[in-house]
């Protein structure tokens, strides 16, 4: 599901070790400004570019070991350790984000300004005592993020995506844009993906209802996974890529990459944005049409958002089965108005119901996630497309959570159930050798209390 960062494990899972996050005094401060100021004195630091990290951070550990000796600083052993350590964050990190960055429960990383940064951790957010020393210490945090992947931030580009060395998605925003100073959005990277146990664990789903999307992926049933900013989009369609067998050819185009496909005949394919001169633009389009040349059994696009949703739908239609794709909606009903609305983005004036019914035929299956206001993602809705009744996308139910209240803690209450509907798709599944039980979808026993 988005993410993150394995947006459901860090928000959910307990026990993830966790980094004690301690805010520096006014003295150790001068401290670390007075010994960072000195080790740039003495020591060259262009040179660390030439050997490696680990003789970097020897070299450095030592050269300050022998300054707070030489300046007789008032401070012990354990402060000592601590404030070496945020010198080498410093010069060889992102100075006070090392230490966020070191904390796996983390998921995203926002700094509003130089002396106030929030953190997502369980899907809730909460403030950190971790500050900047000012907006130009912060600004130069992010020219550090943004010029290791090439690119460029200055007033006349004063907002750029860029991608950390750990492959979490970085956003940053400057005056004169930003009027309160820098902003920085790091939305973190999942070093290990989830599977499905994870999420039956955690209650995101039944295990049902992962029977029914791994049967689905198996007999190539194309899927929209719709969901809203942080619900869990990029998680789920991991685990639906898993579920592609290793011997078909698969091609994954994404704007920023994250989704972590372990089968071998793999090609991942990511977007380009444009140079300061405004050339060089490769869009998601771009890719989907040359993705069509490639010869793919399975195409999975991170997140439609644009014009590319028309080639998408012809892919669809023309022999390209099985396809994954998500995209930003409330609602399984609110998805297929957004991709009506991304296919006329594509510049050609074609007719409503013409427009409905390519995505009637394209799409099988809508899996819905949210976000609850406890934290945790769920999926909300399975539904089938079922085909057109006059110019209307006619669509049926088949697994949904019943929220039933709140506890006292504010932890949601529900269950998930089927609601009886036998999907139209059911024999196209025993064709492919997947016969799902009936059982799968009778109403009257729930699968799961929360």
């Amino acid at each position: 599901m988005e993410s993150n960062i394995r947006e459901l494990v860090m928000s959910n899972m307990p026990n993830q070790q966790q980094v004690e996050f301690k805010q520096l005094t006014s003295e150790e401060l001068s401290l670390k400004e007075q010994l960072y100021n000195k080790l740039l004195s003495v020591m060259d630091l262009s040179l660390i570019e030439t050997i490696s990290k680990e003789q970097a951070q020897q070299q450095i550990n030592e050269i300050c070991d022998k300054l707070i000796t030489d300046l007789h600083l008032p401070i012990n052993l354990s402060a000592r350790q601590r404030l070496i350590k945020l010198i080498i964050d410093e010069v060889l990190g992102l100075g006070p984000l090392e230490i966020l960055l070191a904390d796996p429960s983390i998921s995203d990383i926002l700094v509003n300004s130089y002396n106030r940064v929030y953190i997502e951790r369980r899907g809730k957010l909460e403030r950190v005592p971790i500050e900047f020393h000012n907006n130009a210490h912060l600004l130069n945090i992010i020219d550090r993020i943004v010029s290791s992947v090439g690119r460029r931030i200055d007033e006349s580009s004063p907002m750029v995506d860029a991608r950390l060395a750990d492959g979490s998605r970085v956003n940053a925003i400057i005056p004169p844009l930003a009027l309160d100073g820098p902003a920085l959005s790091i939305r973190r990277f999942a070093v290990d993906k989830m599977c499905a146990e994870d999420l039956i664990k955690i209650g995101s789903m039944t295990s049902q209802m992962n029977e029914l999307l791994s049967a689905a992926v198996a007999g190539k049933l194309n899927i929209l996974v719709s969901g809203g900013t942080g619900s869990g989009k990029t998680t789920l369609l991991n685990l639906l890529s898993g579920y592609i067998p290793v011997d078909e050819r698969i091609v994954t185009i994404e704007d920023s990459a994250e989704l972590q496909l372990r089968q071998p005949h793999t090609v991942r394919l990511e977007t380009r944005p444009a140079n300061i001169e405004g050339k060089g633009e490769i869009s998601q389009r771009d890719l989907v049409k040359n993705c069509l040349r490639m010869r793919p059994d399975r195409i999975v696009i991170g997140e439609v958002r644009g014009g590319e949703a028309l080639d998408m739908l012809t892919a669809m239609n023309t022999g390209h089965e099985g396809s994954l794709t998500t995209l930003h909606a409330n609602s399984a009903r609110d998805a297929l108005g957004r991709l009506e609305y991304m296919v006329c983005m594509a510049g050609f004036d074609m007719p409503v119901a013409n427009i409905r019914t390519q995505i009637a035929s394209a799409i099988d299956l809508v899996v819905q996630l949210e976000r609850l206001e406890d934290g945790g993602r769920r999926v909300t809705s399975i539904q089938e497309i079922n085909g057109m009744e006059g110019e209307i996308i006619t669509m049926s139910e088949l697994f949904h959570f019943q929220r039933e209240g709140r506890e006292e803690n504010g932890d949601i209450i529900g269950k998930f159930s089927a609601t009886g509907v036998i999907p139209g798709f059911h024999n196209k599944l025993k064709q492919h050798g997947i016969d799902l039980s009936l059982d799968l979808f009778d109403c009257g026993d729930p699968f799961a209390d929360f």
